[in-house]
């Protein structure tokens, strides 16, 4: 069946406005307007941003929506494909983001927008950990871009975790997958947007 609603969750001080987010923005607005695409602007406490989600695709028939995230998005894609057992497509995606973002507690600013800040809480540390999926129930229904030459997390750990999922496996790239229009029909073919 196609997809009819797609949800779009950004990384950890991104946004919206991520290269990512806009190109599938372009792409569904050329190629299928008819998408309902939903890509918040998350809060950075975990439980709210999830709760925000939730309620948000409350109503979103399950059997023909799908959900794609980067980094932060995608271990949150990851709990909300779970959920709502839909097709997700995750790029570069966060593994333990309670480990690594431990280092983060304070004042933050956003990629985007630098003189936009927020703080990152230390129970949010923890409100990460209450997000962890087990093992995954469908992995048929994921899709992973892994690039080898990620700067900020660990190729090995994302393969590992995701090894039973379809995985495109880049040799070097970078953590934004910088090439992402190259992958770009792959993602939207898997996610039933083309």
């Amino acid at each position: 069946m196609p997809t009819t609603h797609l949800l779009y969750l950004h990384g950890f001080r991104s946004s919206p406005q991520s290269a990512k987010a806009r190109l599938i923005t372009e792409a569904l607005s050329q190629s299928r307007p008819d998408i309902t695409l939903w890509c918040p602007q998350l809060p950075p406490s975990p439980k709210e941003a999830m709760k925000m989600v939730a309620d948000g695709i409350a109503d979103w028939p399950r059997e023909t929506m799908a959900v794609a995230g980067s980094s932060l998005g995608g271990f949150y894609a990851t709990w909300v494909a779970e959920r709502m057992v839909c097709r997700a497509a995750l790029l570069n995606p966060a593994v333990d983001p309670a480990r690594d973002l431990a280092k983060y507690i304070g004042e933050q600013t956003h990629f985007h927008n630098p003189e936009e800040r927020f703080f990152f809480m230390e129970e949010y540390v923890q409100e990460l950990r209450d997000l962890v999926c087990g093992e995954l129930q469908q992995p048929e229904n994921y899709f992973c871009v892994i690039a080898k030459g990620d700067e900020v997390l660990d190729w090995r750990e994302m393969h590992g975790r995701y090894q039973q999922c379809r995985l495109l496996l880049l040799e070097g790239g970078d953590h934004a997958i910088s090439d992402f229009p190259v992958h770009l029909p792959s993602v939207l073919a898997h996610l039933g947007c083309i």
